[in-house]
């Protein structure tokens, strides 16, 4: 795409002008500038403006949509035209947090916190998934799995286990160092906390269930005070508390601690009394905390699994459109530790597919050119579980489209919550999603899959030959 000055002059004069550009930074597609003021946007003016596929607003971040390899040149011309400094992701999140209310700082905080672990929690999912592909029983044999049949793959599908299961196996220390960094802490002491919290001198969180049952908890005896010597293998709420206490605590001290003294005192005195405030307080109510909200969570989808599905599949977008889907990972998350799997993650796959679907069809009833070519390639990225560019670059942008995806994504959720379709970990959300699901349940999932697919293609499809919309 060509790339002139007076068309990235364009960008720069819709969102108010240099003067209105607190700070400018980019990703891979999009343009992320903190605004000092968004109602001065022209939004005509960006949607006419032929390097822009779209745009949207999140955690007091505007974003525009490019593409990969055309951003990094439109930003290159952008700050130079506007004589604007380049920024860092982290400072444009810093100029952008004026902008949010409590809430969104909370959902924002999380975001920060679980999205640098997505790397490795997606890779561990795909890895699970080809484990579980080998593993699982009536794939290719009647009630036997391919290792059963061909017993030399055994031993080669036990190593793909054991790679994808580390991440979760130590997740309170991915989450430890990833909370601190975000606090504002060392990051080292947030690893050395999370690892704490699962040593496997303590009784493993997974059989606590069972050793409470039998009164086998064991206890430390601290002076009279009796604490639980247990774990916290795949949890998430005490390793996030715990290191918001360690780095506020770690930074109180290095104020305070003569330079010549730090080394000695700060780390151990940072890290000893957190540790303790850990097993003592944090801990035990985290741990029960989140007890509560997945067994709320397990009783909804249990007892009310249409209504269930029907409302976390239909809004899930909408969540996605305010940034508090990204709470939900941690949800996923607890899930999964808590019972082995997690029924809201495959309808996330589900809404992610849906939104494809609906641009998809799109791109077969626009008629302009610049239109049903972002259609179609924001399609496919929305297959592969990248949905901003069709929900913010095309369904958003004609309503219809978005909420015909909404009504696909609702039945599908429906239906697979109907179904009890469980994933074994997170994945990658979209077509491959299937992988991280548990293997007896890929019927019913495929069949969701299926729902998501037509009824946003057929209902998009219609909506806009009723309307007789040009575009």
């Amino acid at each position: 795409m060509k790339i002139t000055e007076q068309s990235v002059a364009g960008i720069l004069d819709a969102v108010g002008g240099k003067e209105n550009v607190a700070s400018a930074t980019h990703c891979v597609t999009r343009l992320r500038l903190a605004l000092n003021d968004e109602d001065k946007i022209d939004k005509q003016a960006l949607e006419a403006n032929a390097l822009v596929q779209g745009f949207f607003s999140a955690n007091g971040q505007f974003q525009i949509i490019i593409g990969p390899g055309t951003v990094e040149r439109v930003y290159e011309k952008f700050i130079e035209i506007g004589g604007i400094g380049r920024a860092t992701k982290e400072q444009v999140k810093s100029a952008a947090e004026k902008n949010l209310n409590p809430l969104q700082r909370l959902v924002k905080t999380l975001a920060d916190i679980f999205i640098p672990l997505l790397p490795a929690i997606v890779t561990a999912g795909l890895l699970m998934g080809v484990n579980n592909i080998l593993t699982g029983p009536g794939i290719f044999y009647h009630n036997q799995s391919f290792v059963d049949v061909h017993t030399n793959w055994k031993d080669f599908a036990d190593i793909i286990n054991v790679i994808a299961n580390t991440s979760f196996t130590f997740l309170p220390g991915l989450i430890g160092w990833s909370a601190v960094k975000k606090f504002g802490g060392s990051e080292l002491l947030g690893i050395v906390l999370g690892l704490m919290l699962i040593n496997p001198e303590l009784l493993n969180a997974y059989s606590f269930a069972q050793a409470h049952l039998k009164g086998t908890v064991p206890y430390w005896n601290l002076f009279g005070l009796h604490v639980q010597k247990v774990g916290y293998q795949g949890q998430v709420l005490p390793v996030l508390i715990a290191s918001y206490v360690l780095a506020k605590l770690e930074r109180w001290l290095t104020k305070r601690v003569p330079d010549t003294l730090k080394l000695i005192l700060v780390a151990p005195i940072a890290l000893l009394v957190t540790g303790f405030i850990s097993f003592v307080i944090i801990g035990p109510v985290t741990f029960a905390i989140g007890r509560e909200i997945t067994d709320g969570l397990v009783y909804i989808f249990n007892h009310y699994a249409l209504l269930g599905g029907l409302i976390y599949g239909g809004f899930y977008c909408v969540l996605v459109v305010t940034g508090m889907h990204q709470m939900f990972l941690a949800v996923d998350l607890q899930l999964i530790a808590q019972t082995g799997s997690t029924f809201l993650w495959p309808i996330l796959a589900l809404s992610n597919i849906a939104q494809g679907s609906a641009a998809l069809a799109m791109m077969f009833v626009a008629k302009d050119e610049k239109l049903r070519s972002m259609s179609f390639t924001s399609a496919i990225s929305a297959y592969l579980g990248i949905t901003e560019p069709a929900m913010f670059g095309v369904n958003l942008r004609f309503r219809f489209p978005f909420i015909s995806s909404m009504v696909g994504s609702a039945i599908a959720g429906a239906w697979i919550t109907m179904q009890h379709v469980r994933a074994f970990s997170v994945g990658v959300g979209g077509l491959p999603g299937f992988l991280s699901i548990i293997t007896d349940k890929w019927g019913p999932f495929f069949v969701g899959m299926a729902i998501a697919i037509v009824i946003p293609f057929v209902l998009t499809t219609i909506l806009a030959k009723t309307r007789k919309l040009q575009f």
